[in-house]
């Protein structure tokens, strides 16, 4: 149990009725606290800030009873500094509960090792200040999702605990409007259609997901072509119904189209490059990053309720690199 007598608020305290009887812990807790995710409170109960009828308890998945009693201390956000740093930021809207912005390639979304300093979270607090800082934890303040660091696209930050909890709770429930265009590798075929693959850690190389038997998470992502360059090249709308880590880069990889500069997933030059014109095959081969946008995010606007959409154009590199494929006589 943290020792932290002198961080954290008084406790609140529940009695489990009976429409809540054998509920897990954290589904109970998650059910009566509209102001935390699942996910933090299961985290608060693995910290040992929950006790079960007296007792300390580590355990999110513990079966509630009628009448039992619950004890829940809200911790403090533990002290880790993070320096504000003033990076440009595409800013698409603002307002006092959240920001959405364009984020633009090699940006890293939050500090990890390795990238301590120069990511989104330190550009979000030069721009919010303090307020930000205790928004979702110690080194993620706001973030409700995130994108690769060389993906370019719609993003949505909270800036309040109450508009977090609310976002993170729509992604999670998949009612979260997402397209994304990607530059990949062949022509798919069928044109339109679905790819689905549960998504976990490559066995071999931790850096990579991959498409598993057992272990990974259920992901499905629907995609539509939209362009064929050069009969080597496709431009290709996707839209997510879940939102696995390297999604369409695992599916359209998987299915033997990788994304154009991908580093990853993209190990060796495609065999149907060699239908290209030298030129434009050493354009293609040459590109700097993964050749995927995400051009859409809609969303419920967490306090308001409106409706709200954004959808930014193609980044240049993108749509220089489509420019010169569409260009036959280079």
């Amino acid at each position: 149990m943290s020792n932290a007598a002198d961080e954290v608020s008084s406790p609140y305290i529940y009695t489990v009725n009976k429409e809540n009887n054998n509920l897990r812990l954290d589904f109970f807790l998650a059910s009566i606290n509209n102001n935390y995710s699942r996910s933090r409170l299961k985290l608060f109960i693995q910290q040992g800030y929950c006790k079960h009828n007296s007792k300390v308890t580590t355990d999110p998945s513990l079966r509630v009873k009628y009448n039992d009693i619950i004890e829940l201390i809200i911790p403090n956000v533990k002290d880790y500094y993070l320096e504000p740093q003033a990076i440009d930021l595409d800013i698409i809207y603002e307002d006092n509960e959240l920001i959405v912005i364009n984020k633009s390639a090699n940006l890293v979304v939050h500090p990890a090792p390795g990238n301590e300093n120069g990511t989104l979270v330190n550009a979000l607090l030069a721009h919010c200040g303090s307020s930000l800082s205790g928004i979702g934890g110690e080194k993620r303040p706001g973030i409700v999702h995130r994108l690769d660091k060389d993906t370019t696209g719609v993003m949505v930050i909270a800036k309040t605990e109450r508009s977090l909890t609310q976002l993170s709770a729509a992604f999670a429930a998949r009612k979260i409007e997402r397209l994304y265009y990607a530059l990949c590798w062949g022509i798919l075929n069928p044109a339109v259609g679905e790819i689905e693959g549960a998504i976990g850690r490559d066995a071999f190389n931790r850096k990579k997901m991959s498409i598993v038997l057992k272990g990974g998470k259920y992901a499905k992502t629907h995609y539509k072509t939209l362009s064929i360059f050069q009969q080597s090249v496709s431009l290709v709308q996707c839209k997510l119904d879940t939102g696995r880590t390297h999604q369409i880069r695992v599916h359209l990889s998987k299915s033997g189209h990788p994304l154009i500069g991908d580093s990853i997933y993209l190990k060796r030059i495609p065999a149907i490059a060699k239908k290209m014109p030298p030129t434009l095959r050493a354009m293609a081969l040459d590109f700097l990053r993964q050749a995927l946008h995400a051009a859409v995010l809609g969303f419920e606007h967490p306090i308001t309720r409106e409706y709200m959409r954004f959808e930014t154009p193609l980044p240049e590199d993108m749509a220089s690199l489509i420019k010169k494929l569409q260009n036959i006589n280079i």
